[in-house]
Protein backbone atom coordinates (compact mmCIF):
# COMPACT_ATOMS: atom_id res chain seq x y z
CA UNK A 1 0.00 0.00 0.00
CA UNK A 2 1.73 2.99 -1.02
CA UNK A 3 1.40 6.28 0.82
CA UNK A 4 0.36 9.48 -0.59
CA UNK A 5 2.11 12.91 0.71
CA UNK A 6 -0.07 14.98 -1.32
CA UNK A 7 -1.68 17.62 1.20
CA UNK A 8 -5.07 16.60 0.85
CA UNK A 9 -6.25 15.35 4.60
CA UNK A 10 -2.87 16.38 5.77
CA UNK A 11 -2.13 20.35 6.06
CA UNK A 12 1.40 19.13 7.79
CA UNK A 13 2.91 18.95 4.06
CA UNK A 14 1.51 22.49 2.68
CA UNK A 15 4.15 25.56 2.44
CA UNK A 16 3.80 28.02 5.52
CA UNK A 17 5.06 31.52 6.30
CA UNK A 18 5.14 34.03 9.59
CA UNK A 19 2.41 36.64 9.67
CA UNK A 20 4.03 39.96 9.44
CA UNK A 21 1.61 41.36 12.08
CA UNK A 22 0.56 38.76 14.41
CA UNK A 23 3.95 36.86 13.97
CA UNK A 24 1.67 33.40 13.63
CA UNK A 25 2.32 30.72 11.41
CA UNK A 26 0.04 30.08 8.54
CA UNK A 27 -0.37 27.67 6.05
CA UNK A 28 -1.08 28.04 2.02
CA UNK A 29 -4.59 27.73 0.59
CA UNK A 30 -5.91 27.59 -2.29
CA UNK A 31 -6.98 31.11 -2.59
CA UNK A 32 -3.47 32.07 -2.32
CA UNK A 33 -2.96 30.12 -5.43
CA UNK A 34 -1.54 32.44 -7.44
CA UNK A 35 0.19 35.04 -5.86
CA UNK A 36 1.63 32.60 -2.81
CA UNK A 37 4.72 34.98 -2.95
CA UNK A 38 3.23 37.97 -2.46
CA UNK A 39 1.10 37.20 0.93
CA UNK A 40 2.26 38.83 3.84
CA UNK A 41 -0.97 38.53 6.34
CA UNK A 42 -3.00 35.51 7.83
CA UNK A 43 -6.18 37.07 7.38
CA UNK A 44 -8.10 40.46 6.23
CA UNK A 45 -8.02 42.15 10.21
CA UNK A 46 -4.15 41.05 10.22
CA UNK A 47 -3.70 42.96 6.57
CA UNK A 48 -5.81 45.97 8.13
CA UNK A 49 -3.84 46.41 11.39
CA UNK A 50 -0.47 47.23 9.65
CA UNK A 51 -1.35 50.59 9.15
CA UNK A 52 -2.13 50.85 12.41
CA UNK A 53 1.21 49.01 13.91
CA UNK A 54 3.32 50.94 11.20
CA UNK A 55 2.28 54.62 13.13
CA UNK A 56 2.76 53.00 16.59
CA UNK A 57 6.42 52.05 15.41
Amino acid sequence: MAVDLSHKGNKQYLASKTCNVCKRPFSWRKKWEKNWEHVKYCSEACRKLKKKIAVVD
